[in-house]
């Protein structure tokens, strides 16, 4: 009788302590830093409602769009440098910017409807002319590159996603589904999937690579999320979706369970005011938002604890 007792006493100890062992060992807790705000060009001009940010290759492009320009920053060891304007005679609204893998820079002019193609060094280098295409000119809404350098369109005109190869050649296309609101953004995740974030119904669709239709990732809007306008995925397959209303950054896990969600509505350092996109690099933990109403574009870098 006693022997029952010692174990059942050793059980109430311990099990506490290896439930909270294990507890902690499941959650993940997801947290950002802020490192440094970009406010200005390298002459001193201030950015007005920069609407887009692309980074890679230790490269920082932001779409200054109130003042109808691009300008190109040197991200090194933690630090933002320069902010170089990017000329081009055919770019009058620039909105989302993208770097591929060869430090090629791709932009989308909000007001023309299509896409602009820039060197390394912020030379111009011509439009992108999507070949092979099925229907009509393509009216994209947003873009994306995967790490294959594949561009994914985000058309309006056609009611879909066009997958294009790295030299804009036709590859294939995904409808948007029927039942959606606002689509808003395209991203592909390290598995391949193609992710669409619906802003009025606060939703993400996804399609597996090989797949011909999207099918819902989340069910119904995470509570506080208002108006997403921007999304991306990291090499753990979690999904940042930036809030454009509620200044906050929401992060789902692959399964389109709901995380986190970091920062808030306001004008301090690490606050946000109606941001409008993000642009994450996963291999170095580096996450930067298009602060819009701020007039700035954030630095922040990922923890997980």
């Amino acid at each position: 009788m006693k022997k029952y007792i010692w174990l059942f006493l050793i059980a109430v100890f311990f099990a506490p302590l290896a439930l909270k062992q294990a507890t902690a060992e499941a959650v993940e807790v997801l947290k950002i830093k802020h490192v440094i705000s970009v406010y200005s060009d390298e002459k001193g001009a201030g950015l007005a409602r920069p609407d887009g940010v692309g980074c890679g290759g230790g490269s920082l492009v932001v779409s200054d769009t109130g003042n109808g320009r691009l300008l190109l920053y040197t991200l090194q060891e933690g630090k933002i440098s320069g902010g170089t304007e990017m000329k081009s005679d055919q770019l009058e609204e620039p909105l989302r910017a993208r770097i591929n893998s060869k430090k090629q820079i791709f932009v989308l002019d909000g007001k023309k409807r299509r896409i602009s193609l820039f060197a390394e060094d912020g030379s111009f280098r011509g439009l992108l002319e999507p070949s092979g295409l099925p229907g009509t000119t393509p009216v994209p809404r947003s873009f994306f590159i995967d790490r294959e350098d594949n561009l994914y369109l985000l058309d309006l005109s056609s009611g879909s996603v066009l997958i294009l190869d790295p030299e804009g050649k036709y590859v294939r296309h995904i409808a948007l589904p029927e039942d959606g609101g606002f689509f808003s953004d395209v991203a592909v995740d390290f598995r391949g999937n193609i992710l669409l974030l619906d802003s009025l119904k606060g939703q993400v669709y996804a399609a597996q690579k090989d797949a011909e239709g999207f099918s819902p990732l989340t069910n119904s809007r995470p509570e506080g999320l208002k108006f997403p306008t921007s999304i991306s995925s990291d090499s753990s397959g979690r999904l940042y979706i930036l809030d454009q209303n509620g200044g906050e950054i929401f992060i789902l896990g692959p399964d389109g369970t709901l995380k986190a969600h970091l920062s808030k509505l306001g004008w301090k350092e690490g606050e946000l005011y109606y941001p409008s996109d993000l642009c994450l690099d996963p291999a170095a933990s580096d996450l930067f938002i298009a602060d819009r109403n701020n007039n700035r574009v954030q630095y922040f870098k990922l923890e997980l604890q």
